[in-house]
């Protein structure tokens, strides 16, 4: 006797099945492609300013790539969450401004290395994490809209520059940004890599096919003072700040109880193993934490964990092209890498100027340190983003500028003292 198939719940279960998978996967994939695209340019800038060779600066995109990817997968497939991890992209920003300091490359790997360590401690030492979320969020966020703020003037001078090349650019990114905003900056960058390919055929250069072999070129840390107040501490601060912190309020927001001092140690330790390779700082990821952990990765919330492993191995892939990528850039026309960063941290920008002059009574303090951080001034080897934050402090303590009560800090209340299991 035939058997109706809507009586035999088996096709339906195993299509549910195939359904619920799926959709974590694909967003998994979505997730890593639009985070490596979207600031992968950045991360090279940083790594340069601050002293890197091209070998050397590949080398560190590498090194950063696959050790968060790796975060990744270790976050979520250890605690079943899809804890998603990411490079800094503040933190590369902040490098692009920095520029070399004494000690040279060596001495920024050591600031890499120290930044991972404080990460470590700030997962061992509870107080610590405290104290770092305490600091005001017009402080936090006016120091890195000033450090973005140079980098985010690329697109404005490459225009004046070499508008042929940088025009196109733009065009698609802002067309990008008004039907599919999430692939803006991936469309830019896919758009800057035609411009790319149409100057290198046009001029006539060779490209070096030992260049596109992925390469990890070692360095030995040194520590300089330098480099440890100069980078690791600016760079550390920018990172919890931006990054870890709000990471944990984003998670929280859709559900999920980030454990702090696991994710604390893993992305501190990933930091640690990628610096002797270049890599600068791995940590939680924060807005594009949704894409892995929101619902676009399932109904099921048991299964999104899966849309971050996946997304830790796409990372992994990505990492081992990265020297490919990183040639390309270099080949890139007068103005189009950074017309393709400052593109990339404009969302960025306007959101840590909304932040940063939110709460009326921290106005002139942020505008202290937003203009600090925006002059790129260097005194005593130490750059600006340090002097900003000082600045920006002393003048609240000087005005008598209290936190409002539930506002205020690096983070939101809830986020501000991460619980520690």
């Amino acid at each position: 006797m035939r058997r109706d198939t809507p009586t035999d719940p088996a096709p339906d279960a195993a299509r549910g099945g195939r359904e619920g998978w799926s959709r974590p996967v694909s967003a998994g994939v979505v997730s890593a492609l639009v985070g490596f695209t979207s600031a992968f340019v950045v991360v090279l800038a940083g790594l340069t300013s601050v002293g890197a060779d091209p070998d050397q600066a590949a080398s560190g995109l590498l090194a950063v790539t696959v050790t968060m990817g790796l975060s990744c997968i270790v976050l979520a497939w250890s605690t079943r969450m899809p804890i998603t991890s990411a490079w800094s992209t503040p933190g590369a920003a902040l490098l692009a401004t920095t520029g070399v300091v004494d000690g040279g490359w060596p001495a920024a790997v050591g600031a890499f290395l120290v930044t991972g360590v404080l990460v470590v401690l700030t997962g061992l030492v509870p107080p610590l994490g405290a104290l770092v979320a305490r600091i005001p969020t017009a402080v936090a966020q006016a120091m890195l809209a000033g450090v973005l703020l140079q980098l985010c003037l690329g697109p404005v001078t490459g225009l004046a520059a070499n508008p042929l090349a940088v025009a196109p650019v733009v065009v698609v990114w802002l067309l990008a940004l008004r039907f599919v905003p999430r692939w803006a900056a991936p469309l830019a960058f896919l758009t800057a890599a035609v411009v790319i390919g149409i100057h290198v055929a046009a001029s006539g250069t060779a490209v070096d096919g030992a260049a596109l072999v992925p390469r990890v070129e070692l360095t030995a840390p040194v520590l300089t003072l330098g480099g440890v107040v100069g980078i690791a501490l600016p760079l550390y601060l920018v990172t919890m700040a931006s990054q870890n912190v709000p990471g944990v309020a984003v998670m929280k927001g859709l559900g999920y109880e980030v454990p702090w001092r696991r994710s604390m140690l893993v992305t501190g330790a990933a930091t640690v193993l990628s610096a002797p390779a270049g890599g600068h700082a791995v940590n939680l990821a924060a807005i594009s934490a949704a894409l892995a952990a929101g619902p676009e990765a399932g109904e099921d919330r048991d299964r999104r964990w899966v849309a971050s492993v996946t997304a830790g191995g796409v990372l992994v892939v990505l990492g081992v092209g990265s020297a490919a990528f990183a040639a390309l850039v270099s080949l890139a026309p007068v103005g189009v890498v950074a017309a393709v960063a400052g593109l990339a941290l404009l969302g960025t920008l306007a959101s840590s100027l909304r932040a940063a002059l939110a709460e009326p009574g921290e106005q002139v303090a942020a505008v202290v340190v937003f203009v600090t951080a925006a002059s790129g001034i260097a005194i005593a080897g130490v750059n600006a983003a340090f002097w900003a934050l000082l600045a920006g402090l002393v003048v609240r303590a000087v005005l008598g500028v209290r936190r409002p009560a539930g506002h205020g800090s690096a983070a939101t209340a809830d986020a501000r003292a991460p619980r520690v299991p």
